[in-house]
């Protein structure tokens, strides 16, 4: 291989440039230690019931469940059924976010998780494959005055998923299955300052429709959304690195077309890397502040997967170009064998992030996850990737060993050289390995990164649940045993009265049983 730019380098060159870039990262991450707050917010929310009154709904009508307009409610199904409210006239309403606070564009996303608070009873059980149908509207506005905009309206269904940890007998009716969570709902922007969702379980016995759930009590929503805070940073951090790492571009490519030689793949493959390293971090984020963008969520899944594609294939073009095999190289089609099989993953993911997040452009209740064969079919991408990604990383282990065993060789050749050239070569096989190992240590934190980030994600969308669930045994261990412990009992939660929102607090007794 024709000698790279890098190669060419002085020693102390290099390591200011190597210091730099550490200095750089270290420094990142203290922003995001000291300076930034948590990424994300879970907020919780209970579903009012709300009745609907009208018999012929021609017109949408939203059903709000505080504040000034808000709709006829009921505590409890029982309640209903004393009034003779059939389930078909039962609106779960949730307004998003809380009273007193707003929705804002820093925010950037929004997902919405649901799971389904379902009583035992003997005479109304679980069936195996239950499917629940949700009948769910969006809907948005900006001041508290204006009328509700419909964003969205959707039927779906959701496969339940729930087990009940003790005997099934009717001492233990009223006790609570433990359901998994259910994917609910993802918006890509949060252009508007106030959403309202209207849940409806329509149920149809002909059909088959909503039957075998179980008795539903209470329905249940996390919204999970990026701090503003934290936004504000990102966002700030990329103003800043962006220009850095164009200057270090410009002058990086000035001194390859100063070189009396054309530049070699090596140097190309390096400024492809900078340019999608570029494209990754352009904070067209800024944008989505005033914009409605809901694509833009799709829009950074592509711009990653460019950007590790690049850097995969970069990884690749390396090693194999310091093989030292006396193979003809310096020209990218001789990898075509190495490339062509990333070029072909990232398309696959491309492809499935487009039947989740590409529908959910038109549908943000869609989720690949939410039908059988959607959730194999996603399994199966899941799988084939990681299955590629450690095929990746074991090819890239055995061209770095390839690469140490060829210097090893050439070492032999070195006592016979003056001591000029001799100490050349022994600093440019230091380099060598030097930066073989940086390369194997990327891969392994590339790796580890992705699987952090899943561990994050699914902590985000299980934890609360954790909570929640402690909260409600207790709450539920406390009514069956009749409040004879003589112990209070403390429950932070949401109710709907009149005047708006209160708690409950320090329920005792036969106080607490009602």
């Amino acid at each position: 291989m024709a000698g790279a730019i890098i190669e060419n380098m002085s020693t102390k060159k290099l390591v200011i440039v190597g210091v730099t870039l550490l200095l750089f990262q270290a420094f990142a991450f203290m922003v995001g230690g000291l300076i930034a707050p948590s990424p994300t917010t879970a907020v919780h929310y209970l579903a009012t019931k709300c009745v609907d009154t009208t018999k012929h709904r021609q017109e949408t009508k939203w059903f709000m469940p505080w504040g000034p307009n808000q709709c006829d409610k009921i505590r409890t199904f029982d309640e209903a059924m004393a009034k003779k409210i059939e389930a078909n006239n039962i609106v779960f309403a949730v307004h998003i976010p809380l009273p007193n606070k707003e929705m804002s564009p820093w925010f950037q996303f929004m997902l919405v998780i649901l799971q389904f608070d379902i009583a035992f009873k003997m005479y109304n059980q679980i069936e195996d494959g239950a499917l629940a149908t949700i009948d769910v509207g969006l809907a948005y506005r900006d001041d508290t005055v204006s009328e509700w905009t419909e964003m969205a309206h959707s039927y779906e269904q959701r496969k339940l998923s729930c087990n009940f940890t003790t005997a099934k007998t009717f001492e233990n009716e009223g006790r609570y299955y433990e359901c998994d969570l259910l994917p609910f709902m993802e918006v890509g922007s949060v252009a508007h300052k106030y959403y309202l969702l209207n849940i409806r379980l329509p149920v149809n016995e002909r059909k088959k429709v909503n039957v075998g759930i179980g008795e539903i009590k209470d329905i249940r929503l996390v919204s999970i959304h990026q701090n503003g805070g934290f936004t504000k940073v990102w966002f700030a951090m990329k103003t800043f690195l962006t220009p850095s790492i164009l200057i270090i571009m410009i002058w990086y490519w000035r001194r390859i077309t100063l070189m009396s030689r054309p530049p070699v793949l090596l140097e190309k493959v390096i400024l492809a890397l900078g340019i999608s390293m570029t494209f990754i971090n352009i904070p067209v984020e800024w944008f989505s502040v005033g914009f409605n963008w809901t694509w833009m969520l799709l829009f950074g899944d592509i711009r990653q997967g460019v950007f590790y594609s690049m850097l995969l294939s970069f990884w690749i073009i390396f090693c194999g170009e310091h093989l030292m095999d006396q193979t003809e190289r310096n020209r990218f089609s001789v990898y075509w064998k190495q490339v062509g099989p990333i070029v072909f993953g990232s398309f696959c993911l491309f492809i499935f992030d487009m039947c989740e997040r590409g529908v959910q452009l038109t549908n943000p209740f869609y989720s690949i996850w939410a039908s059988d064969v959607g959730t194999e079919l996603a399994m199966a991408f899941i799988i084939v990737a990681g299955i590629c990604a450690c095929l990746y990383f074991l090819f890239l282990c055995f061209m770095v060993f390839q690469v140490f065993r060829n210097i090893s060789g050439k070492r032999t050749s070195l006592p016979a050289m003056s001591k000029a050239r001799r100490l050349h070569y022994e600093g440019l096989i230091f380099r060598f390995k030097f930066l073989m190992l940086v390369t194997l240590t990327c891969a392994a934190m590339t790796v580890i990164f992705f699987i952090i980030s899943q561990v994050r994600a699914d902590y985000l969308g299980g934890n609360w649940l954790h909570d929640m669930r402690k909260i409600c045994d207790s709450a539920v261990e406390y009514r069956d045993t009749g409040g004879n412990s003589g112990e209070d009992i403390q429950l932070t939660t949401t109710i709907t009265h009149v005047d708006g929102p209160t708690e409950i607090y320090k329920m005792t007794g036969k106080e607490a049983q009602e």
